[in-house]
């Protein structure tokens, strides 16, 4: 049998050497103290179980739910929307009633215009180093793929911010902050005249939104098209409303008795009650917004001229590692009708 050299002693289950003036790099592996001292010796990441499930940041995006998307453009600066408006103008009289005798009828005008919405580029690198690369493949894991999940989850939350609150340095703005939106305060019927839904009854949360709704159907000269069926509140009043009884005697929710007593209702459109993080704080001095509106690509949308892709990839040699561009291009909310959205405070 061989002779062995006794290469080194235990001391708190670290592995040492007795060869005077040698030092060990860094990182050296445990050992197992118990097993050592049983006369095995195992390393602490032999007797690990490992969980292979990687845990991703947690978040919401919601955008595409608050939002028609098309698809395609191409790599264009803006998008344009037409819009016409009709007139009618000259006749003998005031109105387009013609008394038989008059020579002159009224002549209809159309009036056409153009919008334009910008567009901007949204890009991002993925860097895959090599020895990185070859390291995760011989644990059976792809590194690649777990940058490409990073890159996804960044341009998700561009999108998401892109479709509420828009970009600053773009000068644009989304659903919650448009200018051009009329603004109103909730009616401060709540206890205490307060205007928050938490001390309001479920018949004055209706009243809320049944004249928010019907304002905007006003504003649109009650065009059935025209009725809202999306509104946006926070996450804190649709916990409320959802899990909230009407009455005591616990059969329904508040969301349940405005699903189904709503104006939109009534008229046959299914209005969409939904929460998201956006509107909290988005209102005026701080407050909680409602932002009520007509989801639907005639009235507003978003263009996703470029979906995030894959453009380019190269090995670079002087980093030992392969670089990836991704790119996507994308336009700002398009609000085609002012008059189809109303934001409401205070909630």
């Amino acid at each position: 049998m061989a002779n062995f050299q006794n290469v080194g002693t235990t001391n708190a289950g670290t592995f040492t050497v007795n060869n005077a003036g040698a030092t060990l790099p860094g990182g050296t592996p445990t050992m197992d103290a118990a097993a050592i001292q049983s006369g095995n010796a195992f390393l602490t990441s032999e007797l690990e179980k490992r969980d292979p499930l990687i845990r991703k940041p947690l978040t919401s995006v919601t955008y595409p739910r608050d939002i028609p998307i098309e698809v395609g453009g191409g790599w264009v600066d803006y998008v344009s929307a037409m819009s016409v408006a009709y007139g009618m103008a000259g006749g003998s009289g005031a109105s387009a009633v013609n008394g038989g005798g008059s020579n002159g009828i009224p002549v209809v005008q159309a009036s056409v215009s153009k919008g334009a919405f910008k567009a901007h580029v949204f890009a991002a690198a993925l860097r895959v180093m090599f020895v990185d690369m070859q390291r995760a493949n011989f644990i059976g894991r792809s590194l690649d793929q777990m940058l490409q999940d990073g890159i996804r989850l960044a341009y998700d939350k561009h999108m998401d911010q892109n479709t509420y609150i828009g970009f600053d340095e773009y000068a644009t703005t989304g659903l919650v902050n448009n200018p051009d939106v009329i603004k109103t305060t909730a009616a401060t019927s709540g206890t205490g005249s307060s205007a928050k839904w938490a001390d309001k009854t479920p018949k004055q949360i209706l009243t809320d939104i049944n004249s928010a709704i019907t304002a905007v159907w006003a504003a649109n000269e009650y065009d059935e098209a025209g009725i809202p069926n999306h509104i946006l509140i926070p996450y804190e009043q649709y916990s409320y409303i959802t899990t909230t009884m009407v009455s005591d005697l616990g059969t329904e929710t508040i969301y349940d008795f405005l699903k189904k007593h709503n104006v939109a209702a009534n008229h046959g459109v299914d209005l969409e009650i939904v929460p998201t993080r956006w509107v909290k704080g988005a209102g005026t001095s701080g407050g909680d917004r409602m932002v009520v509106y007509v989801n639907n690509r005639r009235f507003v949308k978003a263009d996703e001229l470029v979906p995030l892709s894959r453009v380019m990839s190269a090995p670079n040699v002087t980093n030992v590692c392969y670089d990836t561009a991704y790119m996507a291009n994308a336009s700002e909310v398009q609000l085609m009708y002012q008059t189809s959205m109303l934001y409401v405070d205070g909630i």
